[in-house]
């Protein structure tokens, strides 16, 4: 079965060509992060034009690339949810008129979803039931995934994610967007234990967590170190603060796993990219001889392969969606496409 999978929830499009959910044909992506960077961050109403100016073009190198003709296509499968609306709008719309004028199905994907199936990609041996640890810029996530589209939600952040929380700590630490990966670059050269940065606990909730306090922690210490003249130690600052994500991560998701009594623990997302993190939950889960599942780097961001995997578990299990198809900017997990 051959499916063409859209992604466009942010700042990045893509368009896959996925065989039978696991085998991707082509993978095309067109980053906007360099010209996001010189905001600072994404702005949603150019992502939006840029994904305009882009995807049908992208489709076009995707079929040529995979060798697929339009006839040979299967099913469109397509991000609906959660993400920059107006940025998801344009990647649903281009689906729809892919399925109708081809007259093929038209398959609904929630992004995070995508995400996780992105181990699917990676580990042609991995299926459910397992624990899932999805971080991203805008989602972060323990999830306990019963079967491909069977997921109930263990916990997640209060307010901001952990993606999100290296983006901006990065931005006051002068280091360009987006801040991942030079926010792990940086902690390389730190020394542990320089500063110390808070861990919250959301009372009552032992699997959720909360990331805005931590953020603002190191916001305000680069602004009095600024105000009083005085030197930070930005190396050391960046490597307390990615331990301090970590250590509201790894721990939480163990527990949870034992909760839920799984043996297996999946991550996925763009924070799952982090060498500190990997490193931790690697650590952990051989201390309580859990097997973990970690993608290759090129499938912790965005992508469409991931969508057209997840797309086609969604297939199997009866999802469709007619040309009224809309866009969600926010969406739980665990929720499922109405008819």
């Amino acid at each position: 079965m051959l499916i063409m999978a859209v992604e466009s929830s942010c700042d990045e499009t893509a368009v896959a060509i996925v065989e039978d959910g696991r085998k991707v044909l082509v993978d095309k992506i067109a980053s906007q992060a360099d010209m996001h960077a010189l905001y600072g961050g994404v702005v949603p109403e150019i992502a939006s034009r840029k994904h305009v100016e882009v995807i049908s073009q992208l489709a076009e190198e995707a079929l040529r690339e995979a060798n697929v003709k339009r006839a040979d296509l299967d099913a469109v499968a397509v991000t609906y949810a959660p993400g920059l609306i107006g940025a998801v709008l344009v990647g649903v719309n281009f689906a729809k008129s892919v399925a109708y004028a081809l007259g093929i199905p038209l398959i609904p994907v929630h992004h995070v979803r995508g995400h996780i199936a992105s181990n699917y990609i990676a580990f042609p041996e991995l299926k459910p039931p397992f624990l899932a640890l999805a971080i991203s810029g805008g989602n972060t996530l323990i999830v306990d995934v019963r079967d491909y589209t069977d997921m109930k939600i263990i916990g997640a952040t209060r307010d901001d994610a952990a993606g999100e929380c290296f983006d901006k700590a990065a931005r006051v630490l002068g280091l360009p967007y987006p801040g991942g990966a030079p926010m792990d670059a940086l902690a390389k050269d730190g020394v542990a234990g320089t500063y110390d940065l808070p861990r919250a606990h959301v009372s009552g909730s032992e699997f959720d967590m909360s990331f805005s306090g931590l953020k603002t922690a190191v916001v305000n210490m680069a602004h009095n170190a600024q105000q009083v003249g005085k030197e930070l130690d930005k190396a050391s600052l960046a490597l307390d603060f990615t331990n301090a994500v970590s250590d509201m991560l790894v721990p939480r998701t163990i527990a949870a796993a034992e909760k839920c009594g799984r043996t297996v623990i999946v991550a996925a997302g763009g924070v799952a990219a982090n060498s500190i993190i990997r490193a931790h939950l690697q650590e952990a889960c051989e201390k309580k001889r859990v097997t973990l599942y970690i993608p290759p780097l090129c499938l912790c961001g965005d992508n469409g392969a991931m969508i057209g995997c997840q797309g086609y578990y969604e297939y199997l299990a009866g999802k469709r969606a007619g040309t009224d198809l809309n866009a969600c900017a926010t969406l739980e997990i665990a929720e499922e496409y109405q008819v």
